[in-house]
């Protein structure tokens, strides 16, 4: 391999280092310093949570693909398992997640064998 050939691969790793290790690099610094209950995290923690649940909203009310043809009620009653779920389970997401998925995989199956 020719330095032509092999410069482009260089310049992708060093731009890539230097556009997200860097940030990195400083999260671990200025995230050491930081009080789990202090207003800077407890806002960070806030806008994670409503951006998640953004995307769990639309996933349910307009989803793309597979799970656009699974109807709405369907959908919208996985959610609900999974949120019940979730409280039962010991606030555990993955009790959550499973339990949701579960209901939307054994609905839609059951409402398509119809």
């Amino acid at each position: 391999m020719t330095q032509s050939e092999f410069s482009p691969y260089l310049f992708i790793l060093i731009a890539g280092t230097c556009a997200t290790d860097i940030w990195r690099w400083l999260g671990v610094l200025v995230g050491a310093r930081l009080k789990e209950e202090s207003d800077l995290l407890l806002w960070v923690r806030a806008v994670a949570t409503a951006l998640v649940a953004g995307v769990i909203g639309n996933l349910i009310v307009s989803p793309s693909g597979a799970l656009a043809e699974v109807p709405l009620l369907i959908r919208l009653g996985a959610g609900a398992f999974g949120y019940v779920a979730f409280w039962f389970g010991r606030k555990s997401v993955l009790v959550g997640v499973l339990a949701a998925e579960a209901a939307l995989l054994g609905a839609a199956w059951a409402f398509s064998a119809l």
